[in-house]
């Protein structure tokens, strides 16, 4: 019996040629689309999926102040003891510094700029159980000295030679390899290329004990059976004290929360000060649902053409009845058909995905694989779905189909009313189908907008053109030759130090604005000397910049922001000027120094990271200790100036240089954006396609079922565009019902997702006209083929043909 089903499946696959193409290829098409975009969400959902990872948290600070709330990664020292020390449900902790910038690793001959590194706890390898190839984790980290290289570090500095105990220069000091990494997994939030231990940083012991110095991540696991949501109450009751001190006056409350470690690469986007390697939960989620999408629209264009085949064999079905054919036999013949055809596009989505997925891969810098064969889940899962379509499609027309009256059926008439409902069934889908498509649209003109605004937009600072390099440790005192070095050349334009550069590190303190009593103010901390305006091109809006001709500038002098100067308390830049302001330095010979000093100027507030972040409260500040170097150069011989630099470089510092140009940085700031307009695009592009390919072969049906009034109409002088209109309307009046109905989910989808950004463009009307028009074109295009072929036709010949 179901060989015979078989049979008569290819027969008439074979006789409706066009239309089993039709729905195979937007059918294949879907569903490569719906498991490519699977296979990457699957992806990003594994993250960090490692035994004990269940009870593995991080800290993170919940910043509350007027302004709203500000999430950030890093805590403070204090935090990873105190819990250790306090709290018997924690069975183990450890902190994470970031080794922020391109450090030179030495080791023989070979020496290299190497960066991705991280300081840590002697116990992180409890908490993040990564293997080793070679060392022990339990004491990898032990010694002050001890340093873990990745796998790729130790062939590139030791080859094929044992690394185990040597020496590496790191930054010019000694450090021993104690470990070698494996491969790290591909789905870990944490990636880095060595392990430094973290009794390695050097800072006075006083600071590591501050409650308000945040440049840590904190893990913790708990102990099987603790609560985290009872854990963090009584946490956050105990530090309050310390991280929130009674005796400041301050508008900002701090709030320690837990963030599951399973959760940080997609739950930690709009953190700020982050290590993490991170998705993004809300395009996430957005894929999965395009996913969905482009299967359903090729599932609706699946049942849609099934639904038009079916009538076509309204007179085999009578025929059957009357030769005996039962209910059953009939419904199983039809669905066995559409099963088969389901199959085949499973077959060949299968082969889509495979040729599809490198593209992908080198797309979004993965590694996903597709091998149903050594899936056994996959392949299963793809089986059960060709059945579950393949009867989803074949179900509703077989069960129309089987109700029709034999005598009826065979003296020309549709039944009994079958037609009618399967006729509503059509453009019921199309209008779904079409909706979707006009949706995707209007997301993928909004994203696209957007993304163009985040990168055209003026930052309040000149980026173009900026060189930075990092300074060696202690290179204070020969600063200022190289500055003067490099302003021989007419191509330097001028050159500063400093910490802190937009786009690149920073540092987040707190300051004490000495109006109403001292109030504790937390704030970006930008270091600088005299020139850093003037090289970054900031605008002074009240007061004067830095003067080295003040020697008290050095000493006293601050500037702040647009942002600060609300912030702070002072309402207008110009009220802030001569301010004072104090601020707990960062000197080592002192453990408590405070910098007693005032506002010089203030500056126009400038993004110094991206603008998915408001900008808020910043203080530059004239200090000595410096970390890189920015080199306003012109736009002329970029080769000669390059030479020109590295040559100054080399009059003082051994090693090779290593450059970067400062809107680098901020080209990398977007890439998720950018990224998820590409996909749109694609998948917008996909799904109307395969919903165009269905309304093809809807257009075909129609004008085969009208073929006599057709040719009826145009003995009696229709005109072409008469019969054209006349098979066009109904579809188009469909297509426009879509759009109409997809424009109040687009605009709360988009306005959700664009509120978002504290700096976007508006949802303008003529998206939704552009939409609109779009898809109405698109329909017209793809219905006057078969409308024009058919008004074209030669009515003798349809009028003879019974």
């Amino acid at each position: 019996m179901i060989r015979n089903y078989l049979l008569t499946a290819i027969r008439n696959l074979l006789r409706y040629k066009g239309f089993s193409a039709i729905n195979i290829a937007s059918l294949s098409i879907g569903i490569a689309g719906c498991l490519l975009l699977g296979l990457f969400v699957w992806d990003e959902r594994s993250y960090d999926r490692f035994p004990g990872a269940d009870r593995t948290y991080r800290f993170y600070d919940d910043r509350i102040d007027p302004d709203g709330n500000i999430r950030m990664a890093l805590m403070p020292p204090t935090f990873g003891p105190y819990a250790q020390a306090q709290f018997p449900e924690v069975e183990v902790t450890a902190r994470v510094m970031a080794v922020n910038g391109r450090y030179l690793v030495e080791a023989g001959n070979k020496k290299g700029y190497e960066e991705g590194g991280l300081m840590a706890d002697s116990s992180f390898f409890r908490i993040l159980p990564l293997p080793l190839r070679q060392g022990d984790a339990a004491t990898a980290l032990n010694g002050r000295t001890d340093i873990v290289l990745s796998a790729e570090l130790a062939k590139k500095y030791f080859g094929n030679s044992d690394p185990m105990g040597q020496t590496v220069l790191y930054s010019k000091e000694p450090y021993q390899v104690t470990g070698v990494l494996e491969e790290l997994p591909e789905r870990t939030h944490l990636k880095f290329s060595y392990l430094l231990p973290l009794s390695a940083l050097d800072v006075p012991a006083e600071r590591m004990q501050r409650w308000g110095w945040n440049q840590f991540f904190t893990y913790l696991r708990l102990r099987p059976g603790a609560d985290a949501n009872a854990f963090i109450e009584k946490f956050r009751k105990a530090v309050d004290p310390f991280v929130n001190a009674p005796d400041e006056v301050s508008d900002e409350r701090h709030v320690a929360r837990l963030q599951p470690l399973r959760d940080v690469h997609l739950g930690s986007a709009d953190f700020q000060y982050e290590v993490a390697e991170r998705g993004n939960g809300t395009y996430v989620n957005a894929l999965s649902l395009i996913a969905v999408f482009v299967l359903l629209i090729a599932g609706f264009n699946f049942v849609n053409l099934a639904t038009a085949r079916s009538m076509r064999r309204a007179r085999e079905v009578g025929v059957r009845k009357v030769v005996g054919a039962g209910r059953g036999q009939l419904l199983a013949q039809f669905t066995v058909e559409t099963v088969f055809l389901s199959f085949i596009a499973v077959l060949l989505a299968s082969g889509i995905t495979a040729l599809v997925l490198p593209a992908l891969n080198q797309f979004t810098g993965k590694e996903l694989s597709f091998n149903p064969f050594r899936t056994p889940l996959l392949g299963l899962g793809l089986l059960l779905g060709a059945v579950v379509v393949g009867v989803l499609a074949g179900l509703y027309p077989s069960l129309v189909l089987a109700r029709f009256r034999p005598v009826q059926v065979l003296k020309g008439s549709k039944g009994n009313g079958g037609s009618g409902r399967l006729g509503l069934l059509r453009q019921g889908l199309v209008v779904i189908q079409f909706s979707l498509s006009a949706l995707l649209i209007v997301c993928a003109l909004s994203v696209f907008r957007q993304v163009q605004y985040l990168q055209q937009k003026e930052l309040g600072f000149r980026k173009e053109q900026v060189l930075t390099f990092q300074l060696p440790d202690s290179f204070a005192h020969n600063v200022e030759a190289l500055k003067a070095e490099l302003l021989r050349s007419p191509d330097v334009v001028s050159a500063t130090a400093g910490y802190g550069l937009p786009g690149d590190i920073y540092a987040t303190d707190a300051v004490t604005v000495l109006r109403n009593g001292g109030e504790s103010k937390t704030t970006v901390l930008f270091n600088g000397d005299e020139d850093f305006v003037k090289t970054l091109g900031l605008r002074i809006v009240a007061g004067r910049d830095f003067s080295k001709a003040i020697a008290t500038d050095r000493a006293e002098g601050f500037l702040i922001n647009e942002s600060a100067a609300r912030e702070f308390g002072f309402g207008s830049a110009q009220a802030a000027v001569g301010q004072p302001l104090h601020w707990e330095t960062w000197s080592n010979e002192n453990p408590r120094p405070v910098k007693k000093g005032r506002i010089l100027g203030v500056v126009k507030d400038f993004h110094y990271r991206s603008l998915h972040d408001k900008v808020g409260a910043l203080t530059l500040q004239y200090w000595p200790e410096y970390y890189k170097m920015a080199v306003k150069v012109r736009t002329g011989d970029m080769e000669r100036t390059l030479a020109h630099v590295r040559a100054a470089w080399a009059r003082f510092v051994p090693d090779p240089l290593d450059p970067a140009f400062l809107d680098d940085s901020f080209g990398a700031m977007y890439r998720a954006e950018e990224k998820l307009a590409s996909l749109l695009w694609i998948f917008t592009a996909m799904a109307i396609f395969i919903g165009c390919m269905g309304l093809f072969g809807l257009a075909a049906y129609a004008a085969e079922q009208r073929v006599k009034e057709i040719g009826i109409r145009k003995v009696l002088g229709a005109s072409l565009f008469d019969l054209a209109a006349l098979l066009s309307r109904s579809f188009l009046g469909l297509v426009a019902l879509a759009t109409l109905l997809a424009f109040p989910v687009a605009w709360w989808a988009m306005s959700r997702w664009l509120a978002d950004f504290p700096y976007r463009v508006g949802l303008s009307p003529w998206i939704f006209a552009l939409a609109a028009g779009g898809v109405l074109l698109v329909a017209l295009l793809t219905v006057s083929f078969q409308t024009l072929k058919a008004a074209l036709g030669n009515p003798v010949k349809t009028l003879r043909t019974e």
